[in-house]
C-alpha cells in the first residue's frame, strides 16, 4: 500500500506531519434503554445526539531537513503547548470532518508507536466535536439583604414595590403589624388572660 503525503489535513492552523494511514469520524446518537417490567423488551428512547469522535493515523517519517522526532515534536506542539494547561478547542481544515459538518475540534489524545525494525513512528490521533454551549443569563430579583436585616434587628423590612402585590398589601407590609402575646407580656398570667379575651 502506498501512501501520499499531502497537506490534507489542518489542525490549529498546522499541517499535520506525515502520511494519512487512516482517518475515522463516528456520530453517534444518544439513546436511553427503558426496564419494563415483566417484559423482555426494553423500549429504546432518544435523546439527542454525542459529540462526534475523530481518530487519525499518521505514519511518521525522517526527511532531508528533520528527525521523525522533531516532526512529531510539532505534533505534540499542536495537542499540549509549554505551559498550557486545559486543552482549548482548535480548528480543523479537512474533507472528512468536514463532510460531518465538523470544524473545530478537542485534542482528547496523542499516542505514537515506534517500531524496532522500522525508521518511522506510527502517531495515533483522538479528536472530539467542539460544541460551544450558550447559557443564557437571567437577573434575580433576590432579597438576601431581608434575612441579614432580619437577624440583625429582629424585624423584616418589606420587599420592594412589586406590580403583582395590591397598593392594600404593600400599605399593610410597611406598617407594624403587631407582636405575639408571649412577647407582649413575659408573665404567664397575662398571656394566658390574653388568650382567654380571644373570639371563639
Amino acid at each position: 500500500m502506498i501512501f501520499i503525503e499531502d497537506e490534507r489535513i489542518k489542525l490549529g492552523g498546522a499541517v499535520l506531519p506525515g502520511l494519512v494511514k487512516s482517518i475515522e469520524v463516528t456520530e453517534t446518537a444518544k439513546v436511553d434503554e427503558q426496564e419494563v417490567e415483566g417484559s423482555a423488551v426494553k423500549p429504546k428512547q432518544a435523546t439527542g445526539y454525542e459529540d462526534a469522535k475523530i481518530t487519525i493515523e499518521l505514519i511518521i517519517d525522517d526527511t532531508e531537513i528533520q528527525t521523525k522526532y522533531e516532526r512529531y515534536a510539532a505534533l505534540r506542539a499542536v495537542f499540549r503547548t509549554p505551559g498550557q494547561s486545559v486543552p482549548q478547542p482548535i480548528p480543523i481544515v479537512c474533507e472528512d470532518t468536514a463532510a460531518h459538518g465538523i470544524d473545530k475540534v478537542i485534542f482528547k489524545k496523542l499516542t505514537h508507536k515506534g517500531e524496532s525494525k522500522k525508521s518511522q513512528l506510527t502517531a495515533n490521533l483522538e479528536l472530539w466535536e467542539y460544541i460551544p454551549q450558550t447559557i443564557t443569563a437571567v437577573s434575580g430579583s433576590g432579597s438576601s439583604g431581608s434575612a441579614g436585616e432580619m437577624a440583625s434587628t429582629g424585624t423584616v423590612q418589606a420587599p420592594a414595590a412589586s406590580s403583582d402585590l395590591s397598593a392594600d398589601y404593600q400599605t399593610y407590609l410597611r406598617t407594624k403589624r403587631g407582636k405575639s402575646p408571649a412577647v407582649d407580656a413575659a408573665d404567664i398570667t397575662a398571656a394566658v388572660g390574653k388568650i382567654a379575651a380571644l373570639p371563639y
